[in-house]
């Protein structure tokens, strides 16, 4: 019987760097220019007002399928914060936090799998320093358009506004994912509904994990409009 303890081996943050980053230039340069020929709308003018309001450091939600439009909306709309976004740790999360920032979205590495508590202090530590922070509520496995607590508890620990952002593409793409991904069609037209939160307490949002997630499901869902094809 083998009486030596097994050593668990150490979980790292996963980085791509060097030569390796040059891999993702094409496809970032891809992405700038499909982004440029996108035009933004807005239902109302006052929505756009909602949108650029920079005022203070800001908690965005945004669904997870609608990741692609989000850098082309930040360099549009609200270019005067930094925005960060947490990035799992992985090897597959090393890759997108390189790629997150050539678009100019900063990272802060873990999920609730890994380094999750690290990942949630790295959010409000941005927030304190007067950047914003994006949060995909849904998460990276889905369910689709599901609340889940860890977006409640950001929101509410950084005690900032909270904006809520849907960006609703007319002409696009649905990927074959969990979440049916959205790419708009280049020189397509793209609908932004966003809601403007000063706090939780004041959006009347609960304390408790589920009734408030429900609640902020619900204001969400009223902004988001499904449409395109697979």
């Amino acid at each position: 019987m083998n009486s030596e303890k097994q050593v668990t081996p150490k979980r790292t943050v996963r980085e791509v760097q060097g030569l390796s980053t040059l891999l993702l230039w094409p496809l970032g340069i891809l992405m700038h220019l499909w982004g440029r020929t996108l035009q933004f709308t807005f239902e109302d003018p006052k929505i756009q007002e909602v949108l650029e309001n920079q005022e203070k450091p800001t908690v965005i939600l945004l669904w997870h399928n609608r990741l692609f439009l989000a850098a082309e909306i930040y360099r549009r709309f609200r270019n005067k914060r930094e925005v960060f976004g947490m990035v799992s740790a992985s090897k597959d999360g090393a890759w997108l936090s390189a790629f997150f920032r050539m678009m100019g979205i900063g990272a802060v590495r873990g999920s609730r799998h890994y380094r999750g508590t690290q990942a949630l202090r790295g959010l409000l530590d941005k927030i304190k320093e007067g950047h914003d922070v994006a949060v995909t509520p849904d998460g990276s496995r889905g369910p689709c358009y599901e609340m889940k607590p860890g977006a409640l508890l950001i929101a509410r620990t950084a005690k900032s506004p909270i904006l809520l952002l849907s960006p609703n593409p007319k002409n696009s793409w649905r990927l074959k994912s969990w979440d049916r991904f959205y790419l708009p069609k280049p020189f397509s037209t793209v609908e932004i509904q966003c809601q403007w939160l000063t706090s939780l307490a004041d959006a009347e949002i609960s304390k408790e994990k589920a009734e408030g997630a429900a609640k902020l499901k619900e204001m969400m869902d009223r902004l988001t409009v499904d449409r395109g094809t697979m």
